[in-house]
């Protein structure tokens, strides 16, 4: 089959690899018909989480068709169209059992994280889904579903960035008549906004250095921009413009926001897993006894964190991976009811074929990409 696979740093190949095999009874296998480059897929081509074989196939937002089924599979059957939530869950452990999906204790052998499809031997070693065909482990528990009605467009992102920028807003506590700052604008930060406002958000600012980003923002959301490369201290301004800082500030950059020339040579040297700038802008931009949500990825341990300037003005600060499950059904029913759509973040559909140029083109924000959906039998 063919498959998005990783060569090196800012390296990634569309190669003819095996197809995948049932493995263990409660496997499926799925013949992949939409599958999408993540922001966090970025991480990993950058060289920013460890433990990244060469050879390995990329991607953790995918659906598709069940091709087979291992015999323990009790759910689902050839010929359902399923969605496959990012994190691999065993669904029995307790961890599972108290919906944070993505710290499941048995997926992964590393024990200490939860693992994800698609994302390195350290988040589990499982091949992803930018391929033509992917095994899905543990079947019973994470995949979904999907009425034959909904494209794959409206549903594809229940995989990820849905329930991600979902569970960032209820993490960070959004509540009617709040201000929140949402740091980024890609894919993640866009529908982070979006929910912030479905929520009753009176106020929300998106933060971002691309102009086009931006001005997606403002035409499809609604809300106030601010470029961070305007101003000698963003923090600091939009603490100004808030009248003494956000209730919530919802960092959707993560380890890959601008390094400083230290920052560089100390994620090269592994000494740090790069930027902290968002977490810098969001202590200054958050108010008194607010509450930071950090959905970005961050790698390795940061030196010079600004750990005290939480501290010292009661700020709550949350992070993590979402659990996705949890939030793919009552998404789900706001799509078949027409009261949320996230359809405007795709600017393109492209071949598998075209693997190596859409990483370019949303990497390199070129041709003004924020969100690529990959077709891998076209």
């Amino acid at each position: 089959m063919k498959a998005i696979v990783y060569e090196g740093i800012r390296n990634v190949k569309v190669k003819e690899v095996k197809d995948p095999k049932i493995e263990k009874a409660d496997d499926i296998i799925v013949r992949v018909t939409s599958t999408a480059i993540c922001g966090s897929d970025l991480h990993l081509i950058h060289g920013l989480v460890p433990n990244m074989p060469k050879g390995f196939i990329l991607g953790h937002e995918t659906m598709g068709i069940v091709e087979e089924a291992g015999k323990e599979v009790s759910n689902l059957k050839k010929g359902d169209r399923v969605i496959v939530p990012f994190p691999v869950a065993c669904g029995h452990c307790w961890y599972c059992e108290h919906d944070l999906w993505s710290q499941c204790d048995n997926s992964n052998s590393n024990g200490e994280i939860g693992a994800i499809l698609g994302y390195s031997d350290t988040f589990g070693g499982y091949d992803g889904g930018q391929a033509q065909y992917l095994r899905v482990p543990y079947a019973n528990v994470g995949p979904k579903v999907i009425p034959e009605e909904l494209t794959d467009e409206q549903v594809l992102f229940l995989t990820d960035i849905l329930p991600t920028s979902l569970w960032s807003v209820d993490m960070a506590g959004v509540k009617v008549g709040d201000t929140v700052v949402v740091l980024g604008c890609g894919p993640v930060g866009l529908l982070t906004q979006k929910w912030a406002i479905y929520k009753g958000a009176k106020r929300v600012i998106a933060v971002d250095c691309i102009d086009y980003r931006l001005e997606h923002a403002k035409k499809y959301n609604q809300v106030e921009t601010v470029n961070f490369q305007e101003h000698d201290n963003t923090g600091e301004y939009l603490k100004e413009i808030t009248h003494g800082g956000a209730d919530a500030v919802i960092d959707c950059v993560g380890m890959d926001g601008k390094m400083s020339n230290i920052e560089k040579v100390e994620t090269m040297l592994k000494l740090q897993g790069g930027s902290k700038s968002a977490i810098e802008i969001a202590t200054q931009a958050v108010r008194k006894g607010g509450t930071v949500m950090l959905t970005g990825v961050y790698g390795a341990r940061y030196n010079n964190f600004p750990l005290g300037d939480f501290f010292s003005r009661n700020v709550t600060l949350k992070m993590g991976q979402c659990p996705a499950n949890s939030y793919i059904d009552p998404i789900l029913d706001l799509i078949k009811n027409g009261k949320f759509d996230a359809r405007d973040i795709i600017t393109h559909k492209l071949s598998i074929d075209k693997g190596e140029h859409a990483y370019k083109i949303f990497d390199g924000k070129e041709d003004n990409c924020i969100k690529v959906i990959l077709k891998p039998q076209a």
